[in-house]
This record gives structure tokens, sequence and C-alpha cells, in this order.
């Protein structure tokens, strides 16, 4: 009793379209929610040379005059379009199953054209690749989400995430081909607000994430994606709970009590608590470390862009002709784009 060669092939294939899309436990959408966000308003492009191009207006240059009667007006020639460009990167998890760990399970291959198997056989290859099916887009999304977060330098072929699109530092490096550290590209530096404090009553945290909202506002950017992780979360419901005791705004104030639980808001925006950023200060040890940072975003201009047709591809690469094994796997390719710097913002506790 046994499994033809291109029998192994085509069930896993089977199992994994099914499990990357229609998952059987939706465990991963409440622990990745930068990834989760992102994913919500990503938008296709049909693929490019090299860069993902985005255009931007970085001024108006305007001519404007006072004049009266004859007096002579002027008029100039305008250059107020930039360009952002950002490479897209290419993403793979796979499997491997070599005959000798199948015929371990219970499990015999063969080269025939026709191969007969019976129940229990049946039932043992469907255990074992439901297992390895289920975990990789789980492991693959896992990992996707903490590339999404960090600044990409890790390796040649990361993607860039969010710590290089809204830097710590916004004075310094070069994002989507713009260098920042040029004082006439100001416009293109993301908001930024390190040490807070939020010490009982003479804290500073209420004061500076108003001044940073209202930096973001200005260009059209109000906040709608707030996200923190749990030194900052802490940080601010106790010095709110410590300072002022009970918090009763109604209409979206600045703590919800929901069932028992603490849920904070600011300005009616829910703040997200991130599970991922420990994970990240784990794998960077950066100086402002991310559980104590809070990100206010406008998605609006923030894109995760997959290429068309290669988001999330399940793969079935041929057994090599000398080695007596089957893979399956997983691809996506695609950048991460940003169009207004100004309307984003990082912020952290001291």
């Amino acid at each position: 009793m046994a499994f033809t060669t291109q029998e192994i092939t085509d069930a896993g294939k089977t199992s994994l379209d099914y499990f990357v899309k229609n998952p059987v436990e939706d465990q991963i959408n409440i622990d990745h929610i930068w990834r989760m966000e992102l994913e919500k308003g990503q938008k296709s492009f049909p693929g490019a040379k090299q860069n993902i191009t985005v255009q931007l207006r970085y001024r108006n240059q305007s001519n404007f005059q006072w004049f009266n009667g004859r007096k002579v007006v002027t008029y100039n020639i305008r250059h107020t379009v930039e360009q952002a460009s950002y490479p897209w990167r290419a993403a793979h998890d796979g499997f491997s199953l070599d005959e000798d760990r199948l015929i371990q399970n219970g499990i015999t291959v063969t080269d025939d054209k026709v191969a007969r198997h019976d129940e229990s056989e049946e039932i043992m290859l469907t255990d074992l690749l439901e297992e390895q099916t289920s975990v990789l887009p789980m492991g693959f999304n896992e990992k996707f989400d903490l590339a999404l977060l960090r600044d990409g330098t890790a390796g040649t072929d990361d993607i860039a995430g969010l710590d290089h699109i809204v830097a710590i530092d916004p004075t310094t490096g070069t994002v989507g081909g713009i260098d920042r550290s040029v004082a006439t590209n100001s416009w293109w530096r993301n908001q930024v607000q390190l040490g807070v404090t939020t010490t009982t009553s003479t804290g500073n945290i209420l004061t500076n994430m108003r001044t940073v909202h209202r930096n973001t506002t200005r260009n059209g950017g109000k906040p709608n994606f707030l996200m923190a992780g749990e030194d900052f979360i802490d940080g601010y419901v106790n010095f709110m709970l410590n300072t002022y005791g009970q918090i009763n705004h109604k209409g979206g104030g600045m703590i919800k009590i929901e069932g028992g639980e603490d849920v904070p808001t600011y300005k009616g925006t829910p703040i997200k608590w991130v599970p991922s950023f420990a994970d990240v200060d784990d794998l960077d040890s950066p100086a402002e470390k991310w559980v104590e940072r809070l990100y206010m975003l406008q998605m609006k201009y923030i894109q995760l862009k997959p290429v068309k047709g290669q988001d999330r591809i399940s793969r079935k690469p041929p057994r090599p002709y000398d080695r007596y094994e089957y893979y399956w796997g997983l691809t996506w390719r695609g950048g991460l784009c940003m169009s207004k710097a100004v309307s984003q913002a990082v912020m952290s506790v001291a």
C-alpha cells in the first residue's frame, strides 16, 4: 500500500491552499496588530523593475503678490512634486518531507503511476500534512509581522518596516530615496517625542501627546490608528488614574471601563497593545525600547503594496532527481510605502 510521488505532492498542495485561504484557528489576528492593520488597507501594484514610486507634493511654490493699477506682476516656473521610491522585496517560508520521515509516520511512497493505499495511510498522511501546513502560514505571519516593524537593516534583502519610515531620529537617514538629514527636506520628517514622563501629578505625558497629535493633524493627517507597547500603556493609564482618580469622560474619553478592564483611548481613538513590540526588543535591543513606544499614525499615508498576484502564494517545487524529498512553500512579494511623513509620530516614555 503506497502513495505515488504525485499524490504526495498534490496532497500537500491541496492542504496548503486550504489552510492559507481558510485558517482553522484564527489566533494570529489578535497578536499581529500591525500586520493586520496594514493588510486591511493594502493595495497591489502591477510590478516594477526595482522600486515602487510614490508622487509627493511637497510645496506650493506660490508667487503670490499684491499689485495696483499698471504695476508689473511676475510669473514663476513651479517644481512642486518630488518622488519617493521604495524597493519591493520577496519573502519565502517552506517545509519539506522526505520519504524516510513519511515511512516513520506509517506512510509509504512510490514512483509508480498507480498506487494503492488503505484508509489508515490516508489518515496518517492527513495528520502529518495538517500539522505542517497549518504552522506554515502561522510562522510566516509571525516573522512577517516582525519584519514590518523593524528597520530592514538585519539583512540586505529585508523589507524596511515601521522603524525605518517613522524613525526615532527623523533627522538622519534616507527614506524612499529622500535624504531626511537635509534641512530643505524637513517636510519629510515624522513627529517624535522621547523621554515622556508619567510621574503622578507632574508628568508631561498629556502635554506631549496633545502637542504631537496637533502637529500630525496640522497638514490633514489626524491620526486614525494608535498602537503602543505595554510600558507606555501602563504609564499612561497609571498617570491618569493616580493623578485624577476617577475618569469619566463621555464620548470617547481618556479611559473607558469595559468588562472590568481598562481600555486606554486618546481623543476617542483606542490605543492598541502590540505584543510583538517586546519581541522586537529581544531581537534588536534598541536604545528606545519598543515596549515604551506609542505610535500615532494616519494610515491613509502608509500602505503595504504586494505585487499583483504575489500576495501569499502557495508553491509546489518539483522533487529533485537526486533527493527523495518533497517541498511546499509560501512566498510574498511587495513593499511598504509612506506618502506623508509629517502626519506620523512616535513617542516613548522615560
